[in-house]
């Protein structure tokens, strides 16, 4: 009997094992796939002429690759540090929303949340929330916010000390790099349908004509009115359409 019983059992064992080994490989994949690309904003704080320990800071505090690229990239353009720290506060502000939708997935201890809060950023919510319970959120939100943390400021420190031993950044175009890494993950919110389209090419027209009428720096806060704009003619749109449906 124990020879028939046993095969079903160690089955049931793999079967248990199995999504929490699939959460984590893809877990690890997301957070080592973003986290070497900590190179290019090592980079790119190099060439808007950041210290090495500035820019290691800036990883280890800050760890959000949108606002950290959208301050270098305002300092590199001559925007001053008010503005460009402003920019970078605004687009952090969408990882507040996440934690909100996190806490009560997650349900973690009060004493750990401190931790968790700095590891509350774009990738690490995608996974968790792409998880179907409690025990697979927490495994997808820690592994890719660990991997992805420690990946990110050793790359960091790797580019910014790459740029520094080529000299000046700007005489090898290194100095595009901020901006250039900004708009790259800018364009997947392009590809995307609805509302999330709709922000980012208003966004981005607001942006580019702000260039010719304000300081460095001041467009990226005035793409944010992407957002109430957006909103305001969705609304008008789904009352319109409630109106013609009755």
């Amino acid at each position: 009997m124990s020879a028939v019983t046993e095969p079903p059992a160690m089955d049931a064992l793999a079967e248990a094992a199995r999504p929490t080994a699939a959460v984590v490989r893809d877990a690890l994949g997301v957070g080592i796939a973003v986290g070497i690309s900590g190179t290019a904003f090592g980079v790119a704080a190099a060439g808007a002429q950041l210290t090495v320990w500035q820019t290691c800071a800036l990883s280890l505090l800050v760890f959000t690759g949108a606002s950290q690229f959208a301050l270098v990239g305002a300092l590199a353009a001559g925007a001053a540090p008010v503005a460009a720290v402003a920019g970078a506060l605004f687009l952090g502000v969408r990882n507040s929303f996440y934690g909100l939708r996190l806490s009560e997935r997650l349900a973690l201890p009060r004493a750990v949340r401190p931790l968790a809060a700095q590891l509350v950023i774009d990738e690490t919510a995608a996974v968790a929330l792409a998880q179907p319970d409690r025990r697979s959120t927490r495994w997808g939100f820690t592994v890719t916010g660990l991997t992805l943390f420690a990946l990110w400021n050793l790359s960091t420190l790797a580019g910014v000390l790459g740029a520094g031993a080529l000299g000046d950044p700007a005489a090898y175009g290194l100095d595009a790099a901020g901006p250039a890494v900004f708009l790259a993950l800018l364009a997947p919110r392009l590809r995307e349908g609805g509302a999330e389209r709709a922000v980012a090419g208003v966004g981005v027209a607001l942006a580019l004509a702000a260039t010719f009428v304000v300081p460095a720096g001041v467009p990226v806060l005035v793409a944010l009115a992407a957002v109430p704009l957006v909103a305001l003619v969705l609304r008008f749109r789904a009352r319109r359409g409630a109106g013609v449906a009755r």
